[in-house]
């Protein structure tokens, strides 16, 4: 190929147990995926469907177990927050996928999280403008390594926690997703094509909340291990 200038490597995130990465194709994102996150960001969780945003691929950082991951804090923003998410990566693709279906095409499982800058986040929402600014900046997708779903099943319940600095801020179950796993993979797929190397970031608990440099977070779920995250 002739290219005008060089493309990018791919991004690629480390698959648990193996020395193969996972290719990373497109970044979807649940908007207010637990009741309790949604009413503490003013909505009623019971009257809307699921709704989705998107990342750009190289937004993704991925973490390694047992290191510190040291991430700058966002230029154009004094309130940047934390979101711990369970992450579903898909390996086999389709279209109106049917809900009894929908785990067959999930590949496996991540600890992520969605950082934001909030304060960008409002004020589009205030606008009725688009929140890429507030979502999809750089380096705003932190993931740790990929679990295959073959080895450690797929998630109907699991804890999920964050902590800043040793005090818990987020601490929650999976099974308090609104929308879950198998149900989000089905809705998202009638209105994108699924494909493998699709990663979908499931939402948060409550007790998002905002950091500054120098804080450590401690971010996990049950079967999938932790991470940790310094702000610099």
């Amino acid at each position: 190929m002739n290219y005008v200038f060089p493309p990018e490597d791919p991004i690629a995130v480390p698959v648990v147990g193996s020395d193969a990465l996972f290719p990373v194709r497109r970044v979807y994102c649940v908007g207010r995926n637990y009741a309790a996150h949604a009413r503490e960001m003013g909505f009623d969780p019971d009257r809307e469907p699921p709704f989705f945003f998107c990342k750009p691929d190289n937004a993704i950082v991925p973490a390694a177990y047992g290191e510190v991951l040291e991430l700058a804090y966002p230029a154009e923003t004094n309130n940047y927050h934390y979101e711990a998410e369970l992450v579903a990566v898909i390996g086999q693709g389709g279209s109106n996928i049917a809900l009894e279906q929908a785990l067959s095409h999930v590949w496996g499982y991540a600890v992520g999280l969605d950082m934001t800058r909030r304060d960008l986040q409002m004020k589009m929402r205030e606008m009725g403008r688009p929140w890429e600014i507030g979502k999809a900046f750089d380096h705003s997708a932190p993931i740790g390594p990929i679990h295959p779903a073959s080895a450690v099943g797929h998630f109907e319940n699991g804890g999920i926690w964050l902590t800043v600095n040793g005090q818990s801020r987020q601490k929650s179950d999976v099974a308090n997703l609104i929308w879950s796993v198998a149900e989000t993979v089905s809705y998202l797929s009638r209105f994108f094509r699924l494909e493998p190397g699709d990663v979908i970031f499931t939402g948060t608990p409550e007790g998002v909340g905002a950091l500054t440099r120098g804080d450590l977070m401690s971010v996990g779920i049950e079967r999938l291990g932790e991470l940790r995250v310094k702000i610099v």
